[in-house]
């Protein structure tokens, strides 16, 4: 059976009470207990039909998508080998600066990325050179969020993707046509950022660590979308990959730097 018959199957029972309780710890902001949906969800089909049935609840437009696990390092803690997406709402796309209001997240992580922005539709049999081409990219820190407690690192891959990849917030800096911003394809793989935290440098981080080059993490996830009968649409965006290893999201002020003329992202918290 192909990955997109498997996907529009009907939700079971319990499939289904998941996506409520997601959906209502979404909207309440009273985390789950991961133990309590044990074996609910125990492959990547299951887990999908999950995520879109919460992404329906939702009832809002969906702007675009996350990619997650696209380091080795990051596979290995969630027990992967092949990098997973998110559902992304169209109100979690945010300009810099932007303020996260504690009311906003339960508890959300930092991570340094690269956002892109689909100038026309995009498909399964696009080059690297055809996606350099029909996009635009910016500088981004996406704030990762989950409706379980407790979850970093400790959330399994399954329970991840059922969660929207644990999506929160994508605050983006100013959006630039990929082929004018950067000779080739090959240079995004070669971008590096700096993130601080209340004027203090937490950490380095390096393009290269999203599969190798941010666009191969965008073909990735054309490529799933189309077979799932979900082809990525023109105007949608897609936060790549982290750089770096997250960061706890903590109270003050935040901001990104990235070289090779990306500009940078800020973003201020309020939080308890």
């Amino acid at each position: 059976m192909s990955e997109q018959l498997l996907s529009n199957q009907t939700l079971s029972e319990t499939e289904t009470k998941l996506a409520d309780a997601l959906f209502n710890a979404y909207t309440t902001h009273k985390p789950l207990k991961e133990e309590d949906f044990k074996g609910v969800v125990s492959d990547e089909a299951a887990s999908y039909r999950v995520q879109r049935r919460l992404t329906e609840l939702k009832n809002e437009e969906v702007g675009g998508y996350k990619v997650s696990l696209t380091s080795k390092q990051t596979q290995d803690m969630f027990d992967s080998d092949c990098p997973l997406y998110g559902a992304q709402l169209k109100s979690h796309f945010v300009k810099s600066a932007h303020t996260v209001e504690a009311n906003d997240v339960m508890e959300p992580l930092a991570e340094v990325e690269m956002m892109f922005t689909a100038k026309e539709d995009l498909k399964s049999t696009d080059s690297l050179d055809d996606l350099f081409h029909k996009t635009q990219v910016a500088a981004a820190v996406e704030v990762p969020d989950s409706r379980f407690s407790d979850w970093f690192p400790s959330l399994s891959k399954y329970m991840v993707m059922s969660d929207a990849a644990v999506g929160g917030y994508v605050v983006y800096g100013e959006e630039m046509d990929t082929d004018k911003l950067f000779n080739a394809p090959d240079d995004l793989a070669d971008v590096h950022c700096e993130l601080f935290h209340d004027g203090k440098k937490l950490k380095d981080g390096a393009s290269s660590e999203v599969l190798g080059n941010p666009l191969n993490s965008l073909q990735w996830l054309v490529k799933k979308l189309e077979d799932q009968g979900m082809p990525l649409k023109a105007g949608q965006r897609v936060s790549s990959g982290t750089f770096l290893l997250p960061e706890s999201l903590t109270k003050g002020d935040w901001k990104a730097t990235f070289d090779k003329g990306m500009g940078a992202v800020f973003l201020h918290v309020n939080r308890k």
